[in-house]
C-alpha cells in the first residue's frame, strides 16, 4: 500500500519548488528594473518570508502599482508594490548573515498581502554611485499632485539693464503723471516701455545709445529754431550711478524729447493766447509715432528736427537768425557822437577828399573792416562799409557817417531783429504743414497782412502777386486763418456783415432814418427779428465786381473795390477786416486756370461777365487760402525784410514768451463771439423792405448764415438799379 502522505508531501514539494521559482523570477524581474542593488539590499530581500503557495493565489497585474517618477528627471521609473505591513522584528546583523537558498515559508505570514519592498537608508554617496533621492509615498502622489504652474516667458532685457528696467516699471506704475501730464503722451510712453519689458532705450549697460546722443544734441541746439533750450532740460546720465538714477534720467529725457517734438510742430503757445481773431487747423503730434520714429532712427537728431516747419520761408528765417547771432558774439562797440564824416572820390578837376577822426578805428572794428585797423582816416573802404550797413538798416545808402547812422550803429536793433525773427518762426508753426492742394500742384493763396501783398503759389513757385488793402488795427483787424476758396462770385450782392450793421449802420439810422435809402442799401428783417442789410450788384457795389469766397467764422473774404486809390499807399490798413484786391480780374483768371485749366479763362473773359446778376464760378477742387502775419521774411534776393507790427502781434507774443514762462502757453483760450441774432427795434421812419428771403426767394431759406452772407450757389434775382446809389466801401 502506497504511503499517500509521502506522495502528498512529494506533490507539495513540487508545488513549493514551482512557486519559489515563480517568485524568484518575479523578484529578479523587479530588481532588474531598479538601480544596481548592494549586497545589503539583496540580503534584506532574501530575509522577507515567501508566502505559502497553497493559500496565496498567483500574482496578477493588479498586485503591481507603478511608482510616481522620482524627483530627479533623469532617474529611471520604478514600479512599486502595494504597501503592506513590514515585519515586526527585522533580522539583526543582516549584512553578515548569508541568504538561504530556499527559505521555509511561515504560516503566520501566509495570510497577509504580498510584502512591499522595505525602505532602507540610502548608501553613502560615492564618486561612482550617487545617492538616490527617495520618492514620496505612492498613495500621496496619486491623491495630492497639483498641475504645474505656467512658465513665464524669458525676459528680453539684457541682464545689465534689468535693474534699470525694474525701476522704470515702478516709476511708470506709481508716478507716470509726474513726467507726462498729458494723457495721450502718458499712455503712449507707458505702452512703449511695456512692449519692451521696460528696457531702457537711452542707455545700454549704463552707456548712452546713439539715439540718446542724437536727441541730446538736438535739444541742446533748440535755440537754432527759435526755441528755448531751457524748456527741454537734458538730465546728467554721467552722474546717474544707480539703477534708480538711470531710470529717472531715462524718463526725464523722454519727457524733454516729447516736449520738443510737440512745440516744434505746434508752437510754444497756442494761437488763441495771442488774439481772438486767429484760427488755424490743429495739427498735434502722435506721441506713439514720435517714440517709434526717434528711438529706431539712424539719425535721431534729424528725425526730431523734422517736427519743425518744412516751409521755405521758415528755413530762410532760420538761416538769418544764425547769421545775426553770429554777429552777436562780437563785443559791443559804441561810436561816439561827432562831426559828419564823408569820403569823396577823385574827380576830373577835384582831388580825392578824406577825413580824419579818432572814432574811425572803432568804426572799422564795428563794421568789420580789417584793413588798416588803427587808421583814423575815413577812406573809400570805410565809406563802403558804412554804405552797406545803411542799406541793411533801411537807411539811405550814402556812405556818409551822419547822426542817424551813428544812432543806428549804437542801437541794439540786432537784438530786436532776433526777437522779431523768433516770433515769426513761432507763427509758422501754427500754419498747416501742407499749405496747398496736392491735386492742383500744391496750389495755394498766401496773404501777408503787414506787407499788404497777396501771392498765388503753385509747384513751389510764385505764379502771380498783387497789392491788397487789409483791416484797420483794433476791432477791424483782418483775422489770421487758413480756409479753402470754394467759388468766385461775379457781380456779388453785398450782404452787410452784422458787425457793421450793429456797430455802424443802426447808430447812423438813429441820426438819419433815410441814410440807407440814400446809400442804395436794402433793409429787411430776418425770421428771428434781427436785421439784414444788403446792396444789390452793380458798379457802385461795395464789393466791386468780384468776390472771392472762403467761408469762415470771422465772416471775411477777398473782393474788388470801387476805390482804387488806396493801393498806391505804402501802408494799406483801411478796411473793416475783409481784403480788397488790386487786380481782381487777373486774380480770378489765375485761380480759375488752376482749378479748371481746360476752360482757358482770361481777364477779358472774366470782365465780359460783368453785369447786374450774380454768377457763381465753382472750383471742382477748393484752393487753400492762408492769411499770415509776417513782419520778418526773406525776399527773393535773399535779403531780410522787416515790416511794421501793425496789429501789435509781435509785442503780445514776446510779452508772453518772456513774462509767462511758468504758465501753460499751450492751453486753449476760449473767446466768446458776439451774438447778433436778436430782435432789433428800429427808429421811426426807417424803411423796411420786408422779410429777408435769402438766395432762395422764400422766407424759409434753406441756406446757412454763411451762405446768406457770402451768397448762395444760384444766381440772385436781378435787382432794379437805383439812380441815387452812392459808393459804399465794404469791410
Amino acid at each position: 500500500m502506497r504511503d499517500h502522505s509521502t506522495g502528498r508531501r512529494g506533490f507539495e514539494g513540487v508545488l513549493i519548488a514551482v512557486a519559489a521559482t515563480f517568485l524568484t523570477v518575479s523578484a529578479t524581474s523587479v530588481l532588474a528594473q531598479s538601480p544596481t542593488r548592494s549586497p545589503a539590499d539583496l540580503a534584506i530581500d532574501a530575509a522577507v518570508p515567501v508566502p505559502s503557495p497553497v493559500d496565496l493565489p498567483p500574482p496578477s497585474v493588479g498586485d503591481f502599482k507603478p511608482e510616481t517618477p522620482a524627483a530627479k528627471p533623469d532617474a529611471p521609473a520604478k514600479p512599486d508594490i502595494a504597501a503592506a505591513p513590514a515585519p515586526a522584528e527585522p533580522a539583526k546583523d543582516i549584512a553578515a548573515t548569508p541568504a538561504p537558498a530556499a527559505p521555509e515559508p511561515s504560516k503566520d505570514t501566509a495570510a497577509t498581502a504580498p510584502a512591499a519592498e522595505p525602505k532602507t537608508e540610502a548608501p553613502a554617496a560615492t564618486a561612482t554611485a550617487p545617492a538616490a533621492v527617495p520618492a514620496a509615498p505612492a498613495t500621496d502622489q496619486a491623491t495630492t499632485t497639483k498641475p504645474a504652474e505656467p512658465q513665464k516667458p524669458a525676459s528680453t532685457v539684457a541682464a545689465a539693464d534689468q535693474p534699470v528696467a525694474d525701476q522704470l516699471r515702478d516709476l511708470l506704475a506709481k508716478s507716470a503723471s509726474r513726467y507726462f501730464d498729458r494723457k495721450a503722451e502718458r499712455s503712449a510712453v507707458e505702452k512703449f516701455y511695456e512692449t519692451r519689458d521696460y528696457a531702457p532705450v537711452w542707455t545700454k549697460a549704463g552707456a548712452l545709445t546713439a539715439q540718446a546722443k542724437g536727441v541730446i544734441a538736438r535739444l541742446k541746439d533748440a535755440a537754432a529754431d527759435g526755441l528755448d533750450p531751457e524748456d527741454y532740460p537734458v538730465p546728467s546720465f554721467s552722474a546717474a550711478t544707480s539703477p534708480e538714477a538711470l531710470a529717472e534720467a531715462e524718463l526725464r529725457l523722454t519727457e524733454s524729447m516729447m516736449d520738443y517734438a510737440r512745440q516744434a510742430q505746434s508752437g510754444r503757445m497756442h494761437w488763441s493766447q495771442v488774439s481772438a481773431d486767429i484760427q488755424y487747423p490743429e495739427h498735434p503730434i502722435d506721441p506713439a509715432q514720435v517714440l517709434a520714429k526717434v528711438t529706431t532712427a539712424a539719425d535721431a537728431s534729424a528725425v526730431l528736427d523734422s517736427y519743425n516747419p518744412p516751409h521755405k520761408l521758415y528755413r530762410e528765417l532760420k538761416k538769418k537768425l544764425a547769421e545775426l547771432r553770429g554777429e552777436g558774439d562780437k563785443p559791443v562797440i559804441k561810436i561816439a557822437d561827432g562831426e559828419t564824416l564823408r569820403y569823396q572820390p577823385a574827380r576830373k578837376k577835384r582831388a580825392e577828399v578824406k577825413m580824419d577822426d579818432p572814432r574811425v578805428p572803432q568804426l572799422r572794428a564795428r563794421l568789420g573792416v580789417s584793413e588798416n585797423p588803427e587808421s583814423t582816416t575815413y577812406d573809400a573802404t570805410v565809406a563802403a562799409a558804412v554804405r552797406k550797413f545803411q542799406d541793411h538798416a533801411d537807411l539811405k545808402a550814402t556812405g556818409v557817417l551822419d547822426e542817424r547812422t551813428v544812432k543806428a550803429l549804437n542801437t541794439p536793433k540786432r537784438d530786436r531783429t532776433i526777437d522779431t525773427i523768433i516770433v515769426n518762426m513761432e507763427r509758422w508753426r501754427w500754419l498747416p504743414r501742407d499749405l496747398g492742394a496736392p491735386s492742383l500742384g500744391d496750389a495755394y493763396v498766401i496773404l501777408n497782412i503787414p506787407d499788404y501783398t497777396l501771392k498765388v503759389m503753385q509747384h513751389g513757385a510764385e505764379v502771380w502777386t498783387t497789392r491788397v488793402v487789409t483791416g484797420k488795427p483794433g476791432k477791424h483787424a483782418t483775422p489770421l486763418l487758413t480756409e479753402t476758396m470754394k467759388y468766385i462770385t461775379v457781380n456779388p450782392t453785398w450782404n452787410v456783415p452784422p458787425s457793421i450793421i450793429y456797430n455802424e449802420y443802426l447808430p447812423a439810422l438813429q441820426q438819419d432814418p433815410t441814410v440807407l435809402d440814400r446809400m442804395g442799401l436794402k433793409l429787411e428783417r430776418n425770421r428771428d427779428g434781427s436785421i439784414h442789410i444788403s446792396q444789390p450788384p452793380g458798379e457802385a457795389n461795395a464789393l466791386g465786381r468780384i468776390r472771392f469766397n472762403f467761408p469762415n467764422k470771422f465772416l471775411v473774404y477777398q473782393h474788388d473795390t470801387p476805390d482804387k486809390n488806396l493801393f498806391a499807399r505804402e501802408e494799406r490798413a483801411f478796411s473793416h477786416g475783409c481784403m480788397r484786391v488790386q487786380n481782381p480780374d487777373v486774380y480770378a483768371s489765375t485761380l480759375l486756370n488752376i482749378a479748371m485749366p481746360e476752360k482757358d479763362y482770361t481777364p477779358a473773359k472774366v470782365r465780359a461777365m460783368y453785369g447786374r446778376s450774380e454768377v457763381d464760378l465753382k472750383f471742382p477742387t477748393p484752393i487753400p487760402v492762408n492769411i499770415t502775419y509776417q513782419t520778418a521774411f526773406v525776399d527773393d534776393a535773399g535779403k531780410l525784410q522787416l515790416r511794421k507790427d501793425v496789429y501789435g502781434r509781435d509785442a503780445t507774443m514776446l510779452a508772453l514768451l518772456k513774462n509767462d514762462k511758468g504758465k501753460n502757453l499751450e492751453a486753449v483760450v476760449a473767446h466768446a463771439q458776439p451774438n447778433y441774432s436778436r430782435p432789433t427795434k428800429l427808429p421811426d421812419g426807417v424803411s423796411v423792405a420786408g422779410d429777408y428771403t435769402g438766395s432762395s426767394g422764400a422766407s424759409s431759406s434753406p441756406f446757412s448764415f454763411l451762405e446768406n452772407l457770402f451768397g448762395g450757389p444760384q444766381p440772385r434775382q436781378q435787382q432794379p438799379a437805383q439812380r441815387n446809389q452812392r459808393r459804399v466801401y465794404a469791410r
